[in-house]
């Protein structure tokens, strides 16, 4: 077999066709643990694929209003065989207090906690403004481009994939198991390197639920565009934030559900 994507391994699989029965290798996608320490203490266990660990962290930390950006981190340290990462930070919110409780976030749908989701994201998502700007033809050719670098998930099905673009090309590539994964990884690689977000659209692979659309205004993002639907809660919290939600983007089709002012030629 020819070199394995990243996050990927082999497994033997029995595959049946009709009357035909072959024992063979196949790809599946990784899934690790990945526990967070901050300053000391056991904070959350995510479950996500291998790769892009600083930004998954960072992004998440950000993104749970935990911290305001990299420069509250006085050190990261990583330790990929164990799973671990140690964060210390030089600022904790106050009312970040209350999180210091072990969670378990899985890579499915779904926070892993329940009373909490709301009241704190509420602190730190925006309202998106922007003067960005697209055609049709550039929304179509970002679905495009995104298949193109989307190899894990083409060989497997087991991935999720998303990215960040703008001017006809896509500026950062991430895929996870986790959808969330996705986001915060691209999220922690926009705040680790000073890139800036509310002239830029994400476009994803899956579908846009009322989480990803939080994701996506907590990132001051004003397009996301989308393979496959979005959620009646995700619309209209879209509404409320700025946020143009594009989806079943593929081949020559689309639907623009929000804000379609966005797109110039129709």
């Amino acid at each position: 077999m020819e070199k394995m994507p990243a996050g990927t391994t082999t497994h033997k699989v029995v595959k049946v066709v009709k009357d035909s029965v072959v024992t063979t290798e196949d790809l599946v996608v990784e899934e690790v643990p990945l526990t967070i320490y901050l300053n000391g203490q056991e904070l959350v266990t995510m479950l996500c694929s291998p790769g892009e660990e600083r930004y998954l962290v960072l992004g998440f930390l950000v993104s749970e209003g935990m911290i305001d950006g990299p420069g509250d981190l006085s050190q990261m340290k990583l330790d990929l065989d164990q799973g671990l990462a140690w964060v210390e930070t030089t600022v904790i919110k106050p009312q970040a207090g209350k999180m210091f409780l072990k969670r378990c976030l899985t890579a499915c749908c779904g926070k892993g906690r329940v009373g909490f989701y709301y009241a704190n994201d509420a602190r730190v998502t925006n309202r998106v403004e922007s003067d960005l700007r697209l055609t049709v033809a550039e929304v179509l050719s970002y679905q495009v481009a995104l298949d193109g670098v989307s190899e894990s998930f083409h060989l497997t099905g087991g991935v999720h994939g998303g990215a960040l673009a703008a001017g006809g090309r896509l500026v950062r590539h991430s895929q996870d198991i986790g959808r969330h994964n996705v986001f915060d990884k691209l999220y922690g690689y926009c705040l680790d390197n000073h890139v800036a977000t509310n002239d830029k659209v994400i476009v994803f692979t899956g579908r846009v639920s009322s989480e990803i659309v939080l994701k996506v205004s907590k990132m001051s993002v004003p397009v996301i565009i989308a393979r496959s639907a979005p959620t009646s809660l995700a619309l209209g919290l879209a509404e409320e934030l700025g946020i143009t939600v594009i989806g079943f983007a593929r081949g020559d089709r689309l639907n623009v559900y929000t804000y379609p002012e966005r797109l110039s030629n129709i």
